[in-house]
């Protein structure tokens, strides 16, 4: 039961807390609407699996203990945060949104948008890991294991799904988009800083 309120805890907090996935969340959902929003949780809360699938099979504890390897994670990820934020910063085109239309981009690419910003988040990277090795016992069940991996991907997509209802509020949107130049800027700075925090996150974690 204290492992089952640890990885309760240490999740709840890792999933809640600012980060890469509430900026891309809070982006798709008042520019794009609900459904983008919530299409993008879901990719979050899918993004979560690949890294308790690497972690149970293994190859987190190559990440935890080899630099060179994590690196590399880390470059890739911050890259990817960094070129949209800079799309969304430098982006001086201004949207022209029906509020009661339907999202004007692919389902596919909020979904993507969503995946890839977690699935290539070294936060995520270390929060799975750390729980797995440090909370989760060696002997503890196999299909025990995997529902702490579900209920990971759960309380993604319950937290983010709650925060693309939100943030695609008709009144609050329109406002967001009536001021969207300055909101574009305000989050492909947050994007940014994020990938640029996260390349040269402390490497000893």
């Amino acid at each position: 039961m204290t492992e089952l309120i640890a990885v309760a805890l240490i999740t709840i907090l890792a999933t809640i807390s600012p980060g890469p996935d509430f900026a891309m969340v809070t982006r798709n959902s008042y520019l794009y609407g609900r459904n983008a929003g919530i299409l993008a949780a879901l990719g979050i809360a899918l993004g979560v699996q690949v890294h308790v699938f690497y972690t149970m099979f293994g190859i987190g504890l190559i990440i935890a203990h080899s630099p060179s390897l994590f690196t590399a994670i880390k470059i890739v990820g911050a890259l990817y945060l960094i070129v949209i934020g800079w799309k969304t910063f430098a982006n001086r085109s201004k949207l022209h949104i029906d509020l009661d239309a339907a999202a004007p981009v692919s389902p596919l690419k909020m979904f993507s948008n969503g995946f890839l910003t977690n699935a290539l988040n070294p936060k995520t990277t270390l929060f799975v890991v750390s729980t797995y090795t440090q909370v989760v016992h060696a002997d503890t069940p196999l299909s025990r294991q995997f529902g702490y991996g579900l209920f990971m991907s759960a309380a993604h997509l319950i937290w983010f799904a709650t925060v693309a209802i939100f943030f695609s509020q008709h009144i609050l949107r329109s406002r967001l988009v009536d001021h969207q130049r300055l909101v574009d800027k305000v989050i492909g700075a947050v994007l940014m800083g994020l990938g640029v925090s996260l390349a040269f996150a402390n490497m000893t974690h």
